[in-house]
């Protein structure tokens, strides 16, 4: 655990040292290793606090990785969407489900670099499973997952887990299980378990 740490004085500009130095201020740690490839998806779990935006995000800033993000289009209306797009925000129409992973594995493809962080619970509150569309996207696209933890209890965000999928369900969520086994969001009563639904999106 106490290997890829990331210092300030290891970061080469002082915008990505600023970033970390406030993660640091805040008693956070920042461990990271590099991404396995242009594209892929970094899963975020236990996601069960609003405080999980600012620490993902100023860890984004340290890294200095441009990773992408989905939102309802509504959120992109208005003066907010030039805010929701500078922090890596794209618009997703939810009127129509069909074709929808088809459509976002061809984006991903079709650009030089596209990291696509989801959060499977997709709710702070707590649910039974995991929404399956992270993993459908990843066979789609055949690209790697980055499993990223927020841990709580340690004060650690973790960057360094990486993982190919199967296609094997059960052996590929148990071996997610596996990496992200202690860390607690912080409020784990409301962490979902690490179990796929079985619902295909569109």
């Amino acid at each position: 655990m106490e290997d890829h740490f990331v210092q300030p004085h290891d970061l080469p500009t002082w915008r990505r040292r600023s970033a970390l130095r406030v993660l640091n201020l805040f008693g956070w740690r920042l461990r990271f290793r590099p991404l396995p490839g242009p594209r892929g998806i970094v899963v975020v779990y236990p996601h069960t606090s609003n405080w999980d935006f600012p620490i993902g995000l100023f860890g984004k800033w340290a890294l200095d990785l441009p990773f992408r993000w989905l939102a309802k289009d509504s959120l992109f209306r208005g003066p907010t969407g030039k805010l929701m797009r500078y922090l890596g925000g794209e618009p997703v129409d939810r009127s129509t489900t069909s074709g929808t992973i088809e459509r976002q594995a061809e984006r991903m493809l079709a650009a030089d670099w596209y990291w696509l962080a989801i959060t499977p619970e997709a709710t702070r509150s707590y649910r039974p499973n995991w929404r399956s569309g992270f993993y459908h996207l990843a066979l789609a696209a055949k690209v790697p997952l980055v499993l990223v933890y927020i841990d709580y209890p340690s004060k650690v965000l973790g960057v360094v887990d990486h993982l190919y999928l199967t296609g094997d369900k059960e052996a590929d969520m148990a071996a997610i299980a596996a990496v992200y086994a202690g860390h607690q969001g912080l409020h784990p009563e409301n962490a979902a378990p690490v179990v796929l639904s079985e619902k295909r999106p569109g």
